[in-house]
């Protein structure tokens, strides 16, 4: 029943994320779900709960949503899981997001399992990759070295007023490995965040001409 349920789902979801540009794809589900299994081995969690609300968290993500369109309840609805499940897979997905510093705190194991596994997707390597392929979609700049990065945002100018791929970098991305709350979250967490100190740094030596 249940791996009927998650194939149901990943074909429902697959067909929306290959609509998305290559930082929320497909690609990029598949690499959450691999860090969710990873935290998984040492965390007592939901295996179920986890699967589905990674399979839903960005379909209806505020940045490719349509007005009027609501996927993640539409497609829970047509799951055939329980309320309970339902309502407690919608909480996760809810306390995923980052928000511009204002997400909801994860109240269960298994949000704390989903919410550092789709973090640890923003950073290291793959993140680089990820917040350049977001920006080339949305025509942002490389960088600005005279942009300065934003404090104490609300959600909504975090959403509405952006900024360079780089200065992205200082908003949010240097900010998730101490917001990390699973101990395999925080082990893998350091390494990248190292590899992205030393990817600006190369950066912003390069673009300023001295390399």
């Amino acid at each position: 029943m249940t791996n009927r349920i998650i194939d149901n789902c990943r074909s429902q979801v697959k067909r929306i994320y290959d609509t998305f540009d290559a930082s929320h794809d497909w690609q990029h589900i598949e690499r959450v779900l691999g860090n969710a299994e990873r935290i998984m081995e040492t965390e007592k969690a939901d295996p179920f709960l986890v699967e589905l609300a990674v399979l839903l968290h960005d379909v209806s993500d505020p940045k490719y949503m349509k007005n009027g369109e609501d996927l993640e309840k539409e497609i829970l609805e047509s799951l055939g899981v329980s309320e309970e499940q339902s309502s407690q897979i919608a909480q996760i997905i809810r306390q995923v997001s980052f928000k511009g510093g204002n997400g909801e705190e994860a109240s269960s194991i298994e949000a704390r399992v989903v919410q550092d596994a789709d973090r640890l997707d923003a950073i290291g390597a793959v993140g680089i990759a990820r917040t350049f392929a977001y920006g080339g979609a949305k025509g942002r700049n490389l960088y600005d070295w005279e942009e300065k990065p934003r404090n104490g945002m609300t959600e909504q100018q975090y959403r509405e007023e952006p900024t360079s791929s780089a200065t992205h970098f200082y908003e949010k991305l240097l900010l998730l490995k101490n917001m990390m709350t699973t101990e395999t979250g925080k082990q893998i967490a350091d390494e990248r965040h190292q590899f992205m100190l030393s990817f600006l740094e190369q950066l912003k030596k390069e673009t300023d001409g001295n390399a």
